[in-house]
């Protein structure tokens, strides 16, 4: 058995390069609205997954901005999140600048999001390349991490190419989605043939066999101009909304315009109002560039792949990772405890995910863990606000 500590949100400062090593129209944007329902009782609408110490002693959030700065001065980067979540970001994140970091008035999904900060950019840039980033993800290689962003970054500059980081499948994993290449693309990367959503076992399973197909990591690039125009083609009503925000950006008017407009946008995910329609046009029309992304990815999309995620890391004999006030085992093996106030006794059980919080307490097993997000709307339908 080994025992974890308990982990708090890190305040001190960091050490970090931030020397721009890439080009110099660089622009991370990190979307940062979800809720994390799965990482249900500790994510919540104030505190969502992305505001957790899920990894360290730093939160997600933290992490995705610190690996992004040696690529980007803290002036580039934008944050599309909540009401409920934009002053604690602000507050986790005090180099960033607070007039951008964005609260939705109502959440309309990637496109829109990132869609915004595109019209925001190519008001401000017309040169600017883009950098579409999940606030949650896990970088095992950081440097190789930046190193392919470059490469990215330099392919998504020269002319309409949209760029998406793919990630070689390990297992037939149903909850991801998943990337067809084709031809290659100067000999380092791939043009892609088609997106296929969450595709059932079978499928899966065939897509490992195949060996041409890769994860969607969510992590996309593309110049301002590319993705503006790409709303246009794809999605006209909710680009007309969008450049009609960003052009009250920095008014007095803009918070009221924001609230006023947003809500009229379309509920989609970049991948279906874009990528999916894009692809349809044929790999060699549609000039989205698959680019193999081998530096260790881990969307973190369970109380499950945090076990699994921590085990590889650390190696732990038994499989059991406990956070209390002490612990004993007995004949226990491949548990997940969170009970960090607590002294934690694990006697014959196996394969048990326990989350222990001040108003609420989560048992499940590893195999089912993917379902704790049913918690969140049940709680939703029943109107126990205070347990979301």
């Amino acid at each position: 058995m080994r025992r974890i500590p308990s982990e708090k949100p890190s305040s001190r400062p960091e050490k970090i390069d931030t020397r721009v090593t890439t080009n110099p129209n660089f622009y991370p944007i990190i979307l940062a609205g979800g809720r994390g329902t799965r990482f249900w009782p500790l994510s919540r609408k104030r505190r969502a997954k992305q505001l957790l110490p899920l990894d360290g002693k730093r939160t997600m959030i933290q992490q995705t901005v610190s690996r992004l700065l040696p690529l980007a001065v803290p002036k580039r980067f934008w944050v599309i999140t909540n009401e409920y979540l934009q002053r604690e970001i602000a507050r986790q994140l005090p180099r960033l600048a607070k007039a951008q970091i964005l609260a939705e008035p109502v959440g309309r999904n990637t496109a829109p999001a990132i869609g915004l900060a595109a019209f925001l950019l190519l008001r401000k840039e017309p040169g600017a390349v883009i950098g579409m980033f999940p606030s949650d993800h896990v970088i095992a290689d950081e440097d190789r991490f930046r190193q392919i962003l470059r490469e990215g970054v330099q392919i998504a500059a020269a002319g309409e190419n949209i760029v998406v980081l793919g990630i070689r499948p390990t297992r037939p994993e149903t909850g991801y989605g998943y990337i067809e290449a084709g031809s290659s693309f100067e000999d380092r990367a791939f043009r892609v043939r088609r997106f296929t959503e969450k595709p059932d076992a079978e499928r899966a399973a065939g897509f490992l066999v195949a060996g041409n197909y890769f994860w969607n990591s969510g992590i996309f690039l593309w110049s301002a101009r590319t993705l503006t125009n790409a709303l246009r083609e794809h999605l006209p009503k909710a680009a007309q909304v969008l450049e009609q925000i960003a052009a009250a950006f920095g008014t007095r008017q803009f918070a009221s315009t924001f609230r006023k407009f947003y809500p009229k946008c379309e509920n989609i995910s970049v991948d279906y109002a874009i990528l999916e329609p894009r692809s349809a046009k044929g790999e060699r029309d549609s000039n989205i560039i698959c680019l193999s992304a081998d530096f260790g990815w881990n969307d973190l999309g369970s109380w499950t792949a945090l076990h699994e995620h921590r085990m590889a890391k650390q190696q732990f004999p038994d499989g059991n990772l406990i956070s209390g006030q002490g612990a004993f085992t007995l004949n226990a093996e491949r548990n997940y405890i969170h009970a960090p106030q607590k002294f934690v006794a694990a006697v014959g059980v196996k394969n048990l995910v326990v989350v222990d919080s001040p108003d609420a307490l989560l048992i499940t097993t590893l195999e089912q863990a993917q379902d704790v997000g049913k918690i969140v709307k049940y709680l939703d339908k029943k109107k126990m606000s205070k347990l979301v």
